[in-house]
């Protein structure tokens, strides 16, 4: 069989665009390298700094463990990359094959990777969100700036929004002892993620550890003093709350608006791309120059009735990565899928809390090891006749095995023997999940349909959030 003739001309002198310097960015670009692409590699990064890892920015940053500034992420190899740092992409000419700067500047590409991720979702008033003491959570200048903050003295900080985030936040300032709100409009933590039964727990575990949690409840407005700073919250519920700190975590919003008129299948939802994380256009018709990877990807998975799923994981970023690299620099023959299985953790409150599969797929679940009242358990959710995710209170060690339960698509509820005496029934019970229609915040795998062009999006956010 003849080489691929347009990959071999690719190798030895195309030009590659890589918009995102993010995690998935930097590793699709040393597997570029890996590969034997030596030609022009080029990374476009909205932020002035190179990749650096997120996770640790609402975990250990906070408490003053980590600096911001220390959490550049390590290199496997050098990229030999043209770095265009601190300057946004702003536009996609298809035809002409080039990515505009919000400079003006236009970078030439013969494949085009898009990396760009998501941005914390904003707090619904211009306004208020720019008062002094208000904060979102995702960028290592957000961070630097709410340490410098909560360690400059405050007596109270407000949290809007019980999802991980958010959750991740209340316990480092509860660990750093400062009283803690937190206004959940959802009837528990973490219950657009992993249900209402596994939320119940999440409840009784910042109740315990001294949050002042309040579910079912808005915030309507924040309120400032004559100088712009915050000093007071107003709830749903007709009640106030002197605060000088509030930190909205209201989920994430995926960086498509810079391909708007593109012709991509690119919305609030993210990226619609395939199983070789190609992109499609609005047509549904799959390219073949251009790829995407990470957060503001949507791809389909077999496991999920083929539906289209956004992640939020660091750990599915740097596979697809990978994948997209390998694909962009392949013959066809030689491409493989993207069938990362989402995996995700979290540490808050003392406890490591991880899941693998789409728990919010779920229609049943049962407690496999452990017990909820102890709040040390394996949680196990089905659907369809099938094992479709696991989560798990400090029991993450059993996942492998429930990641394999996944994969094989082994029936629901399990017949397998139980090794933990002390679990609780195993008759299937209802996750509790909320109205998918409604706002939740917390869910890190979203289910966006079965249709590639698919731009409208569901999360409305009211006059108040």
């Amino acid at each position: 069989m003849p080489a691929d003739t347009g990959t071999e001309a690719l190798r030895r002198q195309g030009r590659i665009v890589v918009v995102g310097a993010s995690l998935a960015g930097l590793r699709a670009a040393e597997t570029l390298r890996d590969r034997g692409f030596t030609r022009s590699l080029t990374m476009i990064g909205d932020e002035p700094y190179e990749p650096y890892d997120r996770p640790p920015l609402s975990k250990q940053a906070l408490l003053g463990r980590a600096r911001p500034e220390d959490t550049a992420l390590p290199r496997r190899r050098d990229i030999d990359a043209e770095w265009r740092l601190g300057v946004a992409a702003a536009g996609l000419d298809r035809d002409a094959k080039r990515v505009r700067l919000a400079n003006g500047d236009t970078v030439p590409y013969d494949r085009l990777l898009i990396t760009t991720g998501t941005r914390a979702r904003p707090w619904f008033n211009p306004e208020e969100a720019a008062l002094d003491g208000v904060f979102a959570l995702r960028t290592r200048d957000d961070s630097v700036r709410l340490q410098r903050k909560l360690a400059g003295g405050v007596s109270r900080v407000l949290v809007i929004g019980a999802g991980f985030t958010g959750s991740e936040v209340a316990s480092a300032c509860r660990e750093l002892g400062l009283e803690v709100t937190v206004a959940e409009r959802g009837p528990a933590p973490l219950v657009g993620a992993l249900g209402g039964v596994i939320g119940a727990v999440a409840d009784g575990l910042q109740r315990k550890h001294g949050v002042d949690l309040r579910c079912g409840i808005s915030v309507t407005a924040l309120e400032g003093d004559d100088r712009g700073r915050l000093r007071r919250a107003h709830l749903s519920d007709g009640s106030a709350l002197d605060v000088e700190v509030a930190v909205v975590s209201l989920g994430a919003v995926r960086n498509t608006e810079w391909l708007a008129g593109s012709g991509l299948a690119a919305g609030p939802r993210g990226i619609a791309c395939d199983a070789g994380c190609r992109v499609f256009d609005v047509n549904g018709i799959v390219t073949d120059d251009i790829y995407a990877a990470g957060d503001v990807a949507r791809s389909t998975h077999p496991l999920f009735d083929y539906q289209f799923l956004s992640l939020e994981h660091w750990g599915n970023a740097v596979e697809q990565a990978e994948i997209a690299a390998h694909n962009m620099t392949c013959a066809v023959p030689e491409r493989r899928p993207h069938l990362w299985l989402p995996m995700f953790w979290s540490s808050q409150f003392g406890v490591n809390i991880k899941s693998v599969g789409v728990p919010s797929l779920g229609d049943q679940m049962v407690v496999a090891q452990g017990t909820l009242a102890e709040e040390r358990f394996v949680a196990v959710y089905g659907y369809r006749g099938r094992v479709i995710a696991a989560a798990s209170f400090d029991g993450g060690k059993w996942l492998g095995f429930y990641h394999e339960q996944i994969a094989s698509a082994a029936p629901f509820p399990s017949e397998y023997r139980l090794v933990d005496r002390r679990t609780e029934t195993l008759q299937p019970i209802d996750p509790a999940f909320p109205d998918p229609h409604l706002p939740t915040h917390g869910a890190t795998v979203t289910l966006t349909g079965h249709s590639p062009s698919e731009r409208r999006v569901e999360f409305v956010v009211p006059s108040h959030a």
